[in-house]
């Protein structure tokens, strides 16, 4: 519970990040929209089957909240999941050493980064994966793992991969962590038995409908949109029914990755048969081709960690709509999509700007983000500080972190919004390195002592009774 003098620094803290949300519900009613990414997310969860480029874990959970027909209740849910997040990485730092006002400013960033919050406004699948994948971390960063702490982890990972896939590779980091860490056989039976659970009772639905055993139907097709930012076919020689996905635009003209999945003009528009199968062949070819080209093409892709703005700056004059920025204008729905969305809200969907408290949130939103170039640093050290003091605890949450920022550019391509995810465990990883466990031994004393002090009886002297 956080109350009292020793929580004054971060309650302080709590309140403003919570009128951010506000302002957010107030200024932009009743959600945001990404693209046809979050139409297709209430799509599925109108009709739940598991579907060929993403998993279904947040369409469930827009499933869970459909009898509400309020998208605003979905954006207030994730608001609140996201201040509950912080809360959670507070209260480990504390327990784990940091003085109040430390663990304070170490989560500062997931109160107040405005892409965390931007995030939990939209109808996407990222600040539940966010919340998932950061809790899983909390739970296995104790000091003593026992098996139902492991096995809340495991669960915990477990959802956080089958709302985003990435989800994956942080389940075998943490059991990687519990088998370094020598906790024994049962936390580790523990994590992996409650993380197998939803990933294979999810696989089992997938091969029932479509007779794919997995989380998706488009791990190839992601792959090789990555791949044509490269791919060389004089050089690939793919065979023939591979060479059908050879681009013909030269290398320096050729746009990012996700143009190749999704645009009109795509080769995989003349496709036929299993795409997924034959673009993953494709892809495999020309990384063993050309491996220089595809570490090149990734590196490229890691340059946008370097930049100090996350994304262009733009005005209200800019026809461009940018998916990452609080909108200026209003915009209809287009007819495709806007059925499916009026459905579930039981009534007009479009998002509608509320002046003055959008424009306040549009002001903040310039500053009110942690740059990437201190993000990487700040990651970078607090491993170096965790291996030089011994504190294993921070490697989970700093691994973690790692690969939801590097992953993604090799196996799709390089997004703000998949690196945006890895602040949470990034920030906790950093209050672990630089905690000092006997700061809490210290504190906790103190608070005993004091504790005895009241519940002591006063001395008798004699017939008379000193005054406490």
């Amino acid at each position: 519970m956080l109350s009292g003098n020793r929580h004054l620094a971060f309650l302080a803290a709590l309140l403003p990040a919570i009128l951010l949300r506000v302002l957010a519900m107030a200024g932009y009613r009743p959600a945001l929209w990404f693209w046809a990414d979050s139409f297709s997310y209430l799509e599925a969860a109108a009709a739940p089957a598991p579907g060929t480029f993403r998993p279904l874990g947040y369409p469930l959970f827009l499933a869970a909240l459909a009898p509400a027909h309020s998208l605003a209740l979905v954006t207030a849910v994730q608001h609140v999941l996201g201040v509950g997040l912080a809360v959670g990485v507070y209260a480990v730092l504390r327990r784990r050493g940091l003085p109040g006002w430390g663990a304070t400013v170490v989560t500062l960033p997931v109160l107040y980064d405005e892409f965390l919050i931007l995030l939990e406004h939209m109808i996407m699948a990222d600040a539940l994966f966010t919340v998932l994948v950061t809790a899983g971390v909390l739970v296995l960063s104790r000091r003593v793992v026992t098996s139902l702490s492991a096995g809340v982890g495991g669960a915990l990972l477990g959802l956080a991969a089958i709302t985003r896939t990435i989800g994956v590779a942080v389940l075998v980091l943490a059991a990687a962590h519990l088998l370094l860490r020598r906790t024994g056989w049962r936390p580790l039976a523990g994590l992996a038995l409650a993380g197998a659970l939803p990933l294979a009772a999810y696989a089992t639905w997938m091969y029932g409908t479509s007779g794919t055993l997995g989380l998706t139907r488009a791990d190839g097709l992601f792959l090789w949109s990555r791949t044509m930012t490269f791919a060389d076919c004089s050089v690939i020689r793919p065979e023939p029914e591979l060479a059908r996905l050879c681009p013909t635009t030269p290398v320096a003209g050729r746009p990012a990755p996700a143009h190749w999945l999704w645009g009109p003009a795509s080769p995989l528009a003349e496709l036929r048969g299993d795409r997924n199968t034959l673009a993953g062949r494709f892809a495999r070819a020309a990384i063993l081709a050309q491996p220089g080209d595809y570490l090149g093409a990734v590196g490229g892709d890691l340059r946008g960690l370097l930049r100090w703005e996350r994304t262009t700056a733009r005005s209200a004059s800019t026809k461009k709509t940018n998916p990452y920025w609080f909108p200026f204008g209003e915009r209809p729905l287009k007819p495709s999509v806007r059925a499916v969305a009026e459905a579930y809200e039981g009534g007009p969907a479009a998002t509608r700007i509320a002046e003055p408290y959008a424009g306040w949130l549009r002001a903040y939103q310039r500053v009110g983000y942690l740059p990437f170039p201190l993000l990487v640093p700040l990651l970078g050290g607090a491993a170096v500080l965790a291996v030089a003091r011994r504190r294993h605890d921070a490697l989970l949450p700093g691994t973690a972190a790692a690969v939801l920022i590097l992953a993604p550019p090799f196996l799709a391509g390089f997004d703000v919004r998949y690196v945006v995810p890895a602040i949470p465990p990034a920030c906790l990883a950093v209050g672990l390195a630089v905690a000092d466990g006997r700061f809490h031994q210290r504190s906790m004393s103190r608070t005993a002592r004091l504790r005895s002090a009241r519940t002591l009886p006063c001395p008798s002297y004699g017939t008379q009774r000193a005054t406490c």
